[in-house]
């Protein structure tokens, strides 16, 4: 009986189901290697599975509701070597902060590709092109950096069932302190306030006057939305709360 777990288990190993003797894909491998690492302690073996289905060497997970000038404080796991983390985090920020709401929908979940800085040191035989795929984990949005040995031809197939995949398994993994985060973010309803008669077209004094607070306060709230928000502008901050529904 020992023997035949034992043979099983080996099985199992070389992807074969014991019970149909039939192979099992690489992507039902990957499935069930996500199952059995589907918590805050499994979040890096389960990212080093979704890197080597998809056959790259090593992958880098940010999170992009913090200011660019954040730096390493947008990582949230990553196998790179420090030094490419240190020289690319706060590049990844200011890009995002740059890309209008509009874009940042369209390139959900779609694998798009960059080339390194020449000042960027890599390991030897990695390619200096890296893929970035954006998701969301309940508001805030995030992105898997994935690196790739050179000249390796990469499965377009695969790369979308990673975006996918990382996706729901970031979620199990990371929502409990992102909504943790989250609910220290949220907006008040003087904040959402104000976001509405902004979206109205309406200037500080004017709400001030609405509201009947100075303008002073009613510009510390705006600023607080922004904060809150990763936002740049009025016009940002509006596009933020009309994706989220608030006005």
């Amino acid at each position: 009986m020992e023997t035949m777990r034992s043979d099983a288990a080996a099985w199992e190993s070389y992807g074969f189901s014991a019970e149909f003797g039939e192979r099992k894909s690489a992507r039902e491998i990957l499935l069930q290697e996500l199952g059995r690492c589907a918590d805050p302690a499994g979040l890096s073996p389960g990212l080093k599975a979704l890197t080597d289905y998809v056959s790259a060497s090593h992958y880098l997970l940010v999170r992009h509701d913090a200011s660019p000038e954040a730096g390493l404080d947008v990582v949230v796991a990553s196998d790179w070597p420090f030094d490419m983390v240190r020289g690319i985090a706060r590049t990844v920020g200011a890009s995002q902060s740059r890309m209008s709401e509009l874009e940042k929908c369209f390139s959900l979940l779609k694998p798009c590709f960059h080339h390194l800085a020449d000042n960027v040191a890599v390991p030897r035989g990695v390619s200096r092109e890296y893929c970035v795929i954006a998701f969301h984990v309940g508001r805030v949005r995030m992105s898997l950096l994935l690196l790739f040995p050179e000249h390796f031809i990469l499965s377009q197939s695969k790369l979308r069932d990673v975006g996918i995949m990382t996706g729901y398994f970031a979620s199990v993994c990371c929502e409990g302190a992102i909504l943790r985060q989250d609910r220290d973010m949220e907006l008040t309803d003087r904040e959402i306030e104000c976001l509405y008669w902004i979206a109205e077209g309406k200037t500080s004094g004017e709400i001030a006057v609405i509201l009947g607070i100075s303008r002073n306060t009613i510009n510390n709230y705006i600023t607080s939305v922004m904060r809150k928000t990763a936002t740049k502008t009025r016009s940002e901050a509006i596009a933020w709360a009309v994706r989220h529904s608030l006005v």
